[in-house]
């Protein structure tokens, strides 16, 4: 059965707007909450915005929470040490239940390079930055909850394949994935393997307030628009790729009525 998430708007001073999505999420019936993994991020105008810890967010709505998932897309590992990141998964699970966690881990990409430099962190090439996920992995690995690794690159590929329980893929197209996809569960050496895919989304509760919000946000491709109907049609397309989670990205990720919709119009348009 296909399970879908929504993220956390985490660019925000206070974790206000990040508790109330999780709580709709909760409500709603959907699957899980998945929380973004930067220091700061910048805006389209170059502004510099504040971004909530990842772990210190997922415990907060961990306490918040009975049900629901909680998940990262993605921990980067260059940011904390192998055992203080594995130590950190932990204690959300100790918070949540194990059951509850889901700890994907990623390598970083080009536009990690400033958050990582501005506080002294090396960056590193993709080799190096492999080598750091591979630990982290390794780390947080058979701790009671699933390590996806999350990315593209075909040597973080073949580490989710050889090393992980899962793998995400965030905003790919959808005949990449459904090769990807289809690569690492025929290659996986851990059973069960999860592939999950995850993206932008501008979802309104039906086509005319979905058009509304484009008019508003002007968002470029490969940003899914629409109404509840045309939304499930594009996610059903990936879950028929070999998506057994959606990872939904809400434009305007601290509105907690796209959880509402997501859970109760399109969930059920997909199951």
């Amino acid at each position: 059965m296909i399970r879908v998430g929504v993220t956390l708007p985490s660019f925000r001073q206070d974790a206000g707007p990040a508790l109330a999505v999780a709580a709709a999420a909760e409500a709603a019936g959907l699957d899980g909450v998945f929380a973004y993994d930067h220091l700061f991020r910048r805006a389209a105008d170059g502004t510099r915005r504040p971004a909530l810890e990842l772990l210190a967010l997922l415990g907060a709505v961990a306490a918040e929470t009975r049900r629901i998932a909680l998940g990262s897309l993605v921990a980067r590992a260059s940011l904390r040490a192998p055992a203080v990141l594995a130590h950190g998964f932990d204690t959300v699970a100790r918070i949540a239940g194990p059951a509850r966690v889901v700890a994907a881990i990623g390598s970083g990409d080009g536009q990690s390079r400033e958050e990582n430099e501005s506080f002294g962190l090396p960056f590193g090439d993709i080799a190096e930055r492999v080598a750091t996920l591979h630990g982290a992995v390794e780390a947080a690995r058979d701790r009671g909850y699933p390590v996806w690794v999350g990315g593209h690159a075909a040597s973080v590929c073949r580490l989710a394949a050889a090393d992980a329980d899962g793998w995400n893929s965030w905003g790919s197209g959808l005949e990449p994935f459904r090769a990807r996809a289809a690569m690492l569960h025929s290659t996986a050496v851990r059973r069960p393997f999860t592939t999950s895919w995850g993206g932008l989304v501008l979802l309104g509760a039906d086509e005319r307030a979905a058009r509304a919000k484009a008019n508003r946000f002007q968002p470029a491709p490969p940003v899914i628009v629409g109404g509840p109907e045309r939304v499930a049609e594009e996610l059903r397309a990936y879950a028929a790729a070999g998506a057994e989670w959606i990872i939904v990205g809400p434009v305007d990720s601290s509105e907690p009525d796209n959880a509402r919709v997501l859970g109760e119009a399109v969930l059920p348009l997909l199951r």
